[in-house]
């Protein structure tokens, strides 16, 4: 697998073959991203009408104020089998991953799952990385349309851990730019589509109450019911990121308990899809039995066949 790093002379990077690639595109502040990320196309490019461009957002899974460690924490990621890149090998799609750090020096901002104070931070790099990302993939779409790649305007969004969450929260605050997502490991817990429950209210990233101030702009339920969505847990994970300040406030940990539960089986996971149900998500829910925090083959070939039966 060869790194190239190109920049944005769309004549240059057209002379460069498919085979095994993996691009890094340079931050671009002016076209609205401020940290590089990675492009890896397929080693074979599907001959199918439909060719849909994989995300996943990067995790690190700990905090560093060294950029080498989460950019080579990206390049590691998106050459293995986590999520996306094992659908972008099975389906012979490009993916893309950010590279966004996960600061030491503010470790209670965790961007790798975009929380709360990612969404507030204000006059720093890592502001509003939901827009950096979205600018990313507009970016992208430029780079392998000059490829000749026929790509569909909708993406496939996976994740799983902290960028499963990341893609939860995601999904409700970009809905109309997505196909499909893939999200697992999610603590049980899932951003609701309302502004209350329990007649607690539930603001950004457990719900809507306040989604006009943090996304800038009403909250499209209607788009967001016409994802297609594929949403796991195993049911022994016990990786609880709400028991963690990083992760969650005090207040919103509170919140979580009162309203959703205060364990994740089958408490909070149960009533998180009983919510999404009675909004009517789109929406396909597993517990795989068995599993913990992570996935398996059986994990893989399930959520492989969900893809292929909605594209």
């Amino acid at each position: 697998m060869k790194i190239i790093v190109i920049g944005f002379f769309l004549s240059v990077m057209a002379s460069v073959s498919h085979s095994a690639e993996l691009l890094q595109i340079p931050a671009n502040p002016d076209k609205g991203f401020n940290y590089p990320y990675l492009i890896k196309l397929p080693e074979v490019v599907s001959n199918q009408d439909k060719i849909f461009l994989i995300v996943e957002t990067n995790n690190t899974g700990k905090v560093s104020d060294d950029y080498d460690v989460h950019l080579e924490a990206a390049k590691n990621a998106i050459v293995g089998n986590a999520v996306g890149p094992w659908l972008s090998k099975k389906l012979s799609y490009p993916i893309l991953m950010p590279v966004f750090p996960r600061p030491e020096s503010a470790w209670q901002v965790y961007t790798h799952a975009l929380d709360r104070d990612s969404m507030l931070v204000k006059s720093v790099p890592f502001e509003r990385l939901d827009l950096q990302l979205k600018a990313m993939i507009e970016n992208a779409y430029d780079i392998l349309r000059e490829r000749s790649l026929k790509l569909q305007d909708g993406v496939i969004l996976a994740g799983f851990s902290a960028s499963g969450t990341f893609a939860n929260r995601f999904s409700l605050l970009h809905p109309e730019i997505i196909e499909i997502v893939v999200a697992g490991g999610l603590n049980g817990t899932l951003m609701l589509p309302t502004a209350s429950l329990e007649s607690h209210s539930l603001k950004y990233p457990l719900g809507i109450n306040d989604f006009n101030q943090i996304a800038g702009r009403n909250f499209n339920l209607d788009e967001w019911l016409t994802i297609k969505q594929f949403l796991f847990m195993g049911e022994n994970d016990t990786n609880d990121a709400v028991a963690y300040d990083d992760a969650y406030s005090e207040e919103e940990r509170l919140v979580i308990y009162k309203t959703t539960g205060k364990s994740i089986h089958p408490e909070r996971w149960s009533n998180s899809q009983e919510a999404y149900k009675k909004y009517g998500a789109n929406v396909t829910f597993r517990t795989f039995k068995g599993v913990g925090h992570g996935t398996n083959g059986t994990v893989h070939s399930e959520f492989l066949a969900f893809v292929q039966g909605n594209i």
